[in-house]
């Protein structure tokens, strides 16, 4: 039970890595905050949680709408009391070189993923200042350190994601709150799959999706939920501004 007695939010944990996250979250004792703008998915989450024996509640909220987002902070602290654990996890993708982006494209992957960890924090942030105590969990990616083709708006904003958390690290130390960032490869999450079965050859696209790692295999939402479990826990007390890599050898490695 690494997170017993503990309040955690997990944002976008309707599916992927955020609804296996928040599984592994209960499980480990934690009351789960399950946020989500797709309210059948956020709840449907609820219910294995609560099938399984752990608590969990959902909440609807947009993390791009800042009144969305004041109103789920303020409803979790008077309905809990508290926030031990934010996992700024909600985001989407975007494919296509820069010139071929659009800028209401740009603007939409832009708003969710970097203002919807802004947004959240922001209004987070003051009550683990005002407990003492807080880990925030930012969702990066390994992109943020390599070039990858074809993913120039979504490696800008995990880019901006992994310099923000260790601005917020700097600022929000003195309080006792933690704020790292996690750094995954390629996730065979319901993203990827889509992703894959639209590809005009589905079996190719894995091969060289899988080429990209040394592990020669994608990675699945678990290897990155008990990666945010570790982060989340007092065991990680000495990590505060880290960039988490679970990227299959991605970075650091070289296939030959």
């Amino acid at each position: 039970m690494r997170l017993e007695d503990k309040i955690a939010l997990i944002t976008g944990a309707g599916s992927g890595i955020g609804k296996e996250t928040a599984l592994v979250f209960a499980k480990e004792g934690a009351t789960v905050v399950v946020n989500d703008l797709n309210e059948e998915a956020g709840n449907q989450t609820v219910t294995e949680i609560e099938a399984n024996g752990g608590n969990a509640v959902f909440i609807q909220a947009d993390v791009t709408d800042p009144t969305d987002v004041e109103k789920l902070a303020k409803t979790i602290i008077d309905k809990l009391g508290k926030i031990d654990v934010l996992f700024n996890n909600a985001g989407i993708s975007g494919v296509g070189q820069l010139h071929e982006i659009e800028p209401e494209q740009w603007n939409k992957v832009m708003n969710v993923n970097v203002n919807g960890v802004y947004l959240v924090s922001k209004y987070v942030v003051p009550y683990m200042m005002k407990q003492k105590y807080g880990s925030i969990i930012n969702m990066s990616s390994c992109i943020a350190e390599i070039g990858l083709a074809d993913r120039a708006v979504y490696a800008a904003t995990k880019g901006a994601v992994l310099a923000l958390t260790k601005s917020m690290q700097v600022d929000y130390a003195k309080y006792n709150i933690r704020v790292n960032a996690l750094m995954p490869g390629t996730i065979y999450t319901p993203f990827v799959e889509d992703y894959v079965s639209k590809s005009a050859n589905p079996d190719a696209t894995v091969a060289s999706i899988k080429q990209r790692q040394l592990s020669s295999e994608l990675g699945k939402p678990e290897d990155v939920a008990y990666a945010a479990l570790y982060l989340a826990s007092d065991e990680s007390k000495f990590m505060m501004g880290t960039p988490f890599m679970i990227d299959g050898g991605v970075v650091n490695g070289k296939l030959t």
